[in-house]
């Protein structure tokens, strides 16, 4: 990303990828590489930006989120469960049931300073208010922490993990929770920002160093910035209109990942943003905060 004198974030294309519905950058700090995920083709991606190179691993049926493991390999929120994956044999183990109907899939998820992993919940048909935000301890208990949910989305903290932030896109807004690190447990919940529909819903989120929220708006061609209390802060215009989901990354965790997707577009709308799908990056000035692994 450059930053002209207007001010404006350039949004650059690093890898021209034509996913159906990418999802979930998270940076592995160390091997310097991107990890993401093609939601709807049940596809990995590991994504090395020192050489452009992406290899993909197809794992099915869904493929929802992707974090990093302290013992070493992969959780993936697989279907309707979570399972482990070691890379150098490709072998996946089963972790966790989480959602027990078949009809249900795993969507975003992010891991806590603790290494508890949250993940959200989604019925096959996207509408039904049956879902919830999970909450997976290291032991491998799956508890539903925020029933009720159509489609949980963008999961993120603040930086002194006192305050977790929660995305169910079809409330066209971002809410915020009291949040007691030590035991994982929330309270307090409050709206944060309400957007207007006709601007797009917001999907996944990352929180920044200093506390501010960067939200991918899918059908709002754009990502905005948020302040702590809820402000617009910045909007970064991206030349597709379902932008999905930021993750920071990079040495200096300055590069902010964008995923996109061309799920459901038109023959015309692909020849208007013939990049959808694409991974994109943002050059930043504040840096993200580093992924935690899950230590289950």
């Amino acid at each position: 990303m450059t930053k002209p004198s207007g001010g404006l974030l350039i949004p650059e294309l690093v890898l021209d990828a034509h996913a159906d519905v990418g999802e979930g950058p998270v940076w592995d700090q160390t091997r310097h590489r991107l990890l993401w995920v093609d939601i709807t083709r049940g596809v990995l991606h590991r994504f090395n930006p020192a050489t452009g190179m992406d290899t993909a691993l197809r794992v099915g049926p869904t493929l929802g989120c992707v974090a990093l493991r302290e013992r070493g390999g992969l959780l993936l929120g697989h279907g309707a469960g979570l399972v482990l994956l070691d890379e150098e044999t490709e072998r996946i183990e089963p972790l966790a049931s989480v959602a027990a109907d078949p009809t249900m899939w795993l969507n975003d998820g992010r891991c806590d300073t603790e290494g508890r992993f949250w993940v959200g919940s989604v019925h096959e048909d996207e509408t039904t208010p049956c879902g919830a935000l999970h909450r997976v301890d290291v032991t491998g208990s799956v508890t539903a922490v925020v029933p009720g949910t159509t489609m949980a989305n963008g999961i993120g903290w603040s930086p002194d993990g006192r305050t977790m932030y929660f995305v169910d896109s079809v409330t066209h807004g971002i809410d915020a929770f009291a949040f007691d690190p030590r035991h994982g447990t929330i309270r307090d919940r409050r709206r944060l920002v309400t957007t207007d529909p006709d601007k797009g819903l917001p999907d996944g989120l990352a929180v920044d160093a200093e506390g501010f929220l960067w939200v991918a708006y899918w059908g709002g061609w754009c990502i905005r910035r948020f302040t702590p209390d809820g402000g617009v802060d910045h909007v970064v215009p991206l030349p597709v209109s379902q932008v999905s989901c930021p993750g920071f990354g990079g040495p200096d965790l300055r590069d902010l990942y964008v995923t996109t997707a061309a799920h459901g577009l038109t023959p015309s709308q692909l020849d208007e943003q013939p990049t959808a799908g694409g991974l994109y990056r943002l050059r930043t000035e504040v840096p993200g905060q580093p992924a935690p692994s899950y230590r289950g």
